[in-house]
């Protein structure tokens, strides 16, 4: 009986570990099919007032944790569809197949795989951030909350 319950045991683990690696599978896939763009590049194009689209595609309570700060001047460029309604509502959004879009989320996985899914759609020129928000953050540059923009301190102690 100990036998068949250990089996049992390794069946399942090894099933939640297949099925891990199945979805990061899935992200490195998304990531080499659109490539990512580093903060810092994404920065330049922002800084040299480039068309470009930033897509956050995390949920609305993430949202809560801040975003990749918007002006005046280009808050059009800043949209929020998340990941379960893209497919949805892109093309009223984003009518343009040729627009270049940066997508996001938190840690870069959702991002990579919305981008994936609207290079499938037809749009031709997108990509997504290294890192997502938390490599942004990493890299040095603000978040925009309800609080202004914050740079997280990256010195040591």
């Amino acid at each position: 009986m100990k036998n068949v319950l250990l089996i049992v045991a390794l069946l399942f683990v090894t099933t939640l570990m297949a099925d891990s690696m199945s979805k990061m599978d899935l992200i490195k896939e998304a990531q080499k099919e659109v490539g990512q763009i580093s903060p810092k590049k994404l920065q330049t194009l922002l800084d040299d007032g480039e068309d470009v689209i930033v897509l956050d595609v995390r949920e609305r309570q993430q949202r809560a944790e801040g975003s990749i700060p918007s002006d005046e001047m280009n808050e059009e460029q800043f949209i929020s569809i998340t990941r379960g309604n893209l497919e949805w509502k892109v093309n009223q959004l984003i009518p343009d197949k040729k627009a270049m879009i940066v997508t996001y989320c938190r840690r870069g996985g959702r991002g990579a795989l919305a981008a994936k899914v609207l290079k499938e759609m037809g749009y031709k020129n997108v990509t997504t951030l290294k890192g997502g928000l938390k490599g942004w953050a990493k890299a040095g540059y603000p978040i925009q909350t309800g609080l202004g923009n914050v740079t997280l301190n990256t010195a040591s102690h």
